[in-house]
């Protein structure tokens, strides 16, 4: 017998995290590595609605093409627009400087090496104001997600936080493996 590893969205709740960091209608938001289900992109479509925008920026193109594909058959593909870029280069993202609501930054850091310059570039793009939206694993054992010695601390990311200048807002759960940060520009 298989034991079902959880994946997804009954690991995170987009649509509970969304509300809890202040997501509203008419808001421009960025998904920043959305992946290819794009569970954010699309929960956050729904709640910033028609007056709103979102990014899906991811560094696969095959990726983009599949979110692209699940935003148009929910009627969504008028509000969400994918981006591709490589978070990691500073300035390569194809979003105007002080142009976002919302940055976020979900379950990415343990894929990358250069944290500090993923967290410039979302910066870079946010309002002044604008909001920081981290969540990532925890660094406890899981029997699954990635190796615990890849998994980037929340204690790190609000050390490079406060080097780049943000201020942190609140710390949440964000489900049983994972926390969430919200920092402010």
């Amino acid at each position: 017998m298989t034991t079902k590893v959880p994946g997804g969205s009954e690991l995170l709740d987009p649509k509970i995290i969304l509300e809890k960091v202040g997501l509203e209608e008419g808001m421009t938001v960025a998904d920043l590595g959305c992946g290819g289900m794009g569970y954010f992109s699309l929960q956050a479509a729904y709640l910033v609605g028609e007056k709103g925008f979102v990014f899906a920026v991811d560094i696969l193109p095959f990726v983009l093409e599949n979110v692209k594909e699940r935003a148009k058959t929910r009627d969504l593909d008028k509000i969400i627009e994918t981006v591709q870029s490589n978070l990691e280069i500073f300035g390569a993202t194809k979003i105007r400087d002080e142009s976002l609501d919302f940055a976020l930054l979900i379950n990415i850091f343990f894929q990358a090496k250069r944290h500090k310059n993923m967290i410039r570039e979302a910066v870079r793009m946010l309002k002044p104001k604008g909001k920081l939206v981290v969540v990532d694993w925890k660094k406890t054992g899981a029997p699954f997600g990635p190796p615990v010695k890849d998994r980037v601390s929340p204690q790190r990311i609000e050390e490079l936080a406060f080097q780049i200048g943000l201020k942190k807002k609140f710390v949440f759960e964000a489900g049983p493996y994972h926390y969430g940060l919200v920092f402010e520009k």
